[in-house]
């Protein structure tokens, strides 16, 4: 892709990419089409999947706010579901 190409142009020429609508659309589709039930996927769930990834791996907060954008820590803790005993188990892991 070169500068500002879309990784999935519109259908119409005033849009130069997808809206939400055809995006689920089309993830709808992809997992139907492997054989999996589509109420159990969407573009959100994929969204909290990849990031609450990331974060088991690293155990970085901060870099998991910044890719969802979230401004306030509080708001990523709450997404992610963090709880005392991952935070404590993190800490534990850090040797100073």
């Amino acid at each position: 892709m070169i500068g500002s190409e879309h990784l999935w142009p519109g259908r119409f020429h005033e849009r130069l990419h997808i809206s939400t609508r055809p995006y689920a659309r089309l993830v709808r589709e992809w997992v139907t089409s492997i054989g999996l039930e589509p109420s159990a996927y969407g573009t959100h769930s994929m969204r909290r999947t990849k990031v609450a990834q990331i974060y088991r791996k690293t155990g970085n907060l901060r870099a998991v706010q910044l890719l969802l954008g979230h401004t306030k820590m509080d708001s990523t803790v709450r997404y992610l579901g963090v709880e005392l005993e991952d935070a404590l188990i993190i800490a534990e892991a850090v040797e100073i």
